[in-house]
């Protein structure tokens, strides 16, 4: 196991997503395996609560819009609503479809979730049927923006733009020629930014329509965030965290800032803006995780691989939303917690 700052706990399964509870008392993490592991933080010394959820595996994990209760979809077909005490509502069955994505926004009460050329929207009323998003080609994937007025979905060669509360109408698509895979909006909602298959990222202002590319990564680009106040977006796929910044009139024509890593080293797989501060939390291909902020030369180690462990890349970091605690999983279900409270 890596030397961490925290706890450590070896899960044995992909983790594929992770969040805390608004109380900041829970981490919650959805396994590769279809099982659901529950911390709670008050008690974190005691481990791990595991919960079978899925016949098969987990494939996309968010928080519900029901305080404490999770999503996670899976290669069996269903999204299934997760209480912390592991008690499970099928909240769609789509039979042999396998459920790549899902996303919420609690505040406005819309879930949304995508399987091959479909996309599926649901509202706060329980019983009614969702719509459904038919699309040329299979999503790549779903963001609500933060006023949690509009979906976004990513497809081959763009980017469509649905308002959540109407049943039907057309989108404001957005193109560029590519496939079109994760996608983000900026906390004020005028930038849309994906990561594309091929190592780079496209990005659209909405007040007037401008895009931009940002390219020149070693990798491909699994990760990206926005810090909280916008003022840069923190990615993945190069030997350090390279900070895009969208202040000014966005990144257009600026230069990059970056911090951690090393030169010709392991890709950054994850980074986690900071929910309060002006940091970044970043994972990388070997295991390591590191807390650092964009232009600096200082930063905090987090995990540190072992030297003679078998590297498993950070797919998952989570932040509580007080920004005392941060999680960490990988691909080989190693789960590191630290309370930086401890660390002052």
């Amino acid at each position: 196991m890596a030397e961490s700052k925290g706890l450590s706990w070896a899960l044995d399964a992909y983790v594929v997503g992770a969040a805390a509870t608004p109380d900041s008392r829970y981490f919650v993490c959805s396994m590769g395996d279809g099982t659901v592991c529950v911390l709670d933080l008050t008690d974190a010394a005691a481990g791990f609560k595991t919960y079978d959820i899925h016949k098969g595996g987990s494939l996309c994990f968010a928080p519900d819009i029901e305080a404490g209760a999770h999503l996670t979809g899976g290669d069996d077909g269903k999204l299934i609503k997760v209480a912390l005490d592991g008690a499970t509502e099928i909240v769609a069955d789509l039979g042999r479809k396998w459920i790549e994505h899902v996303t919420t926004h609690p505040e406005t009460g819309f879930r949304a979730y995508a399987s091959g050329k479909e996309a599926f929207v649901l509202g706060k009323k329980k019983g009614d049927d969702p719509r459904i998003i038919k699309l040329e080609t299979s999503v790549g994937g779903l963001a609500i923006n933060p006023k949690g007025k509009r979906l976004a979905i990513t497809q081959y060669n763009n980017v469509n733009l649905y308002w959540l509360a109407a049943k039907e109408g057309l989108p404001q698509a957005l193109t560029w020629k590519g496939s079109h895979l994760h996608v983000t909006w900026s906390p004020d909602g005028d930038y849309v930014v994906t990561t594309m298959q091929e190592n780079a990222l496209h990005g659209w202002r909405l007040s007037d329509g401008q895009h931009f590319r940002m390219e020149g990564y070693a990798a491909k680009i699994r990760s990206l965030s926005f810090a909280k106040r916008g003022q840069y977006l923190a990615t993945g796929g190069a030997d350090t965290v390279i900070c895009w910044p969208f202040t000014g009139g966005g990144p257009m024509g600026k230069a990059p800032s970056e911090f951690g890593g090393i030169l010709n080293g392991p890709p950054v797989t994850a980074v986690l803006a900071h929910p309060k501060l002006d940091a970044i939390a970043a994972g990388f291909e070997d295991g390591k995780v590191i807390v650092g902020q964009p232009g600096s030369t200082r930063v905090m180690p987090i995990v540190t691989p072992a030297k003679d462990q078998e590297p498993s890349a950070v797919s998952v970091l989570a932040w509580t939303p007080d920004g005392d605690r941060l999680l960490a999983g990988t691909e080989a279900g190693d789960v590191h917690v630290v309370d930086f409270r401890s660390l002052s």
